[in-house]
């Protein structure tokens, strides 16, 4: 990545307003950047920008923070869209409040050198935009990300692999080639996490009519513990099955204890689950628990007295939680929203995808402004007043896989 120490800029006329994503372009020398301004929906920025092949020059990176400029996981991510693109330019000012992007052509292939995502966010943040860039690679890509699998800021690695990639398959991705191996957990705060991404890739994507949320049928999970005793993934399972299995009969979770170095840097626990409908939907919810720990001194009652949260309670904090997006009648989870809305703007052109959401997520309505400024794809949005959910329909982008033989 290159770094210079000072952008050189010149300032476009009119007045750009970072909250509402108003757009200017600017010229630079022989290349015309799209200009915006702030740090939000940095990754669907990129994202974007490398699908439809438009450099962006972003500014007024966190200036008023007390740590101005990009984020660490910001710029490793800068380092993962440059490790699997060829021709990727990106210029970074003195302070990294100022970031210059110019696309490549993705290549994919097999990543020999395992990346690292580091320890401020788990590699599901680095995985969605991942995986929508890898479908439109020039080689299947298969890479190892490395840091934190499970924590209660992002999605757990089998939440990702259980509810995101039933999304891709609804979109045309095939089965063959898409996988998601954990070799290793890792929980905040030293991670020591480590998973295997598999993608294939697709020509393009199919529209989609998608609005029949179902009924739940089964349900799904995985409830973990790594570097403690075996008992806390337990308790997260009693207590979870506790308040499920008078709901429904077909419940399955599975109990994934692990340690040495399977259990990466730090002690934690949690849960991911996962309910199937009879229309095909796979709505999610998860979270983790982890602390600093002291491993001579510290023992089960000095982890009471931390205040960090029970097992029994993450087990029914977390039922409590999918009851509830169950509850919303979308066809994913509020968490999914953004891929799904992602995946039908970049559908044939002229054809229209049609899906249904619950109360539209803050992370659902940011992607939808991205997709608007950055691919010109306006969704309708209709409320369903006797469902309370949200009917969203588009016309595709038509983003095609150039490097892709038509079989």
């Amino acid at each position: 990545m290159s770094r210079s120490l000072g952008i050189p800029v010149h300032e476009a006329s009119g007045h750009v307003d970072g909250k509402t994503s108003q757009l200017n372009q600017c010229r630079m020398g022989k290349t015309s950047y799209k200009r915006l301004k702030g740090s939000r929906s940095f990754r669907q920025r990129l994202l974007l920008s490398t699908l439809s092949y438009t450099p962006i020059l972003i500014e007024d990176i966190r200036t008023d923070d007390t740590f101005p400029g990009l984020s660490k996981h910001e710029i490793s991510l800068l380092r993962l869209f440059e490790s699997v693109s060829d021709g990727c330019h990106v210029e970074i000012n003195e302070t990294g409040t100022k970031v210059k992007y110019k696309p490549g052509i993705i290549i994919g292939g097999t990543q020999h050198r395992p990346h690292d995502c580091g320890l401020s966010r788990s590699i599901s943040y680095f995985l969605e935009p991942l995986i929508v860039l890898g479908l439109f690679a020039k080689k299947p890509l298969t890479i190892t990300l490395k840091g934190i699998t499970n924590d209660s800021k992002d999605p757990s690695m089998d939440t990702f692999k259980s509810a995101a990639f039933p999304i891709l398959k609804r979109f045309g991705v095939p089965s063959e080639g898409l996988a998601l191996k954990i070799e290793s957990r890792g929980v905040p705060p030293n991670g020591g996490g480590e998973v295997i991404l598999s993608l294939p890739v697709v020509q393009s994507l199919k529209p989609v009519i998608w609005t029949d949320e179902g009924f739940v049928k089964k349900i799904r999970g995985v409830a973990f513990s790594t570097k403690v005793n075996a008992e806390f993934g337990k308790n997260v399972f009693t207590a979870a099955r506790g308040i499920i299995n008078p709901l429904l009969s077909d419940v399955f979770i599975d109990t994934d204890h692990r340690s040495g170095p399977q259990a990466g840097n730090s002690p934690g626990y949690g849960l991911s689950l996962v309910a199937e409908t009879t229309s095909g939907c796979f709505i999610s919810a998860d979270t983790a628990v982890s602390h600093t720990r002291d491993e001579e001194t510290s023992g089960l009652e000095d982890d009471e007295e931390k205040g960090l949260t029970t097992p029994e309670n993450v087990g029914q904090g977390v039922v409590n939680v999918l009851l509830g997006e169950i509850a919303q009648s979308g066809v994913v989870d509020s968490t999914h929203q953004g891929l799904l809305f992602l995946l039908c703007a970049l559908g044939p052109a002229g054809d229209v995808s049609k899906v249904r959401v619950g109360k539209l997520s803050p992370h659902g309505i940011e992607t939808l402004r991205n997709l608007r400024d950055l691919l010109d794809v306006k969704f309708i949005i209709k409320p369903d007043p006797t469902t309370e959910s949200v009917i969203l329909k588009c016309v595709g982008f038509g983003m095609k896989n150039l490097s892709r033989r038509v079989s």
